[in-house]
């Protein structure tokens, strides 16, 4: 397809990003100092490694000749655009990014950002999540953004209290079972 026919927008940078919920309209994007130097190393290893390499390819793809029918350089070009793009996109998030020290809180029972809270629902069944940055979310690993509806019940109660949750299902009381954060360094 000729290339005054494919469409890039400036938008096409939201897609790297497609399965993250968005950041709240004027809020910060909250991230814990170990979030922030993944990010970091991302974008240090798409700058400094994978870039340099696949320009490398699509410069001897480009020397072979015809272009049109070159897998390499097309897939190569196609790799340069998706590198850029994240690249766009980490940049965008840590221009955002509000680095907070989750062991600030260290030893008090109230939940904030970054704490890891165990908690039972009505039916009893027990949770165990980390409140942690829309960049580091990881339900299977119990660790969920600090815009979700289960952190946004949670947030600001204390150890022993219990919240309401709405969900599509109904209301849902959560009793908060224990709360901790990681010990300062």
């Amino acid at each position: 397809m000729n290339k005054a026919f494919v469409k890039e927008s400036a938008d096409d940078d939201d897609d790297e990003g497609a399965g993250l919920p968005p950041i709240p309209a004027g809020a910060k994007n909250y991230i814990t100092p170990q979030g922030y130097q993944r990010i970091r190393e991302e974008l240090l290893q798409l700058i400094d490694i994978d870039r340099p390499e696949v320009v490398k390819i699509v410069h001897w793809a480009a020397s072979n000749g015809d272009r049109s029918e070159n897998g390499d350089y097309i897939y190569g070009k196609k790799r340069l655009r998706e590198i850029d793009r994240r690249i766009r996109f980490l940049t965008k998030r840590m221009d955002l990014a509000a680095i907070v020290d989750p062991t600030l809180h260290h030893g008090s029972d109230q939940i904030f950002f970054g704490a890891t809270v165990k908690y039972a629902n009505a039916a009893g069944q027990e949770h165990t999540v980390t409140i942690v940055g829309i960049d580091e979310l990881d339900p299977l690993k119990g660790k969920i953004s600090w815009v979700s509806p289960v952190a946004r019940a949670l947030t600001k109660a204390h150890e022993g209290e219990s919240v309401t949750l709405a969900t599509p299902a109904g209301i849902d009381e959560l009793e908060i079972l224990s709360v901790q954060y990681p010990a300062p360094a």
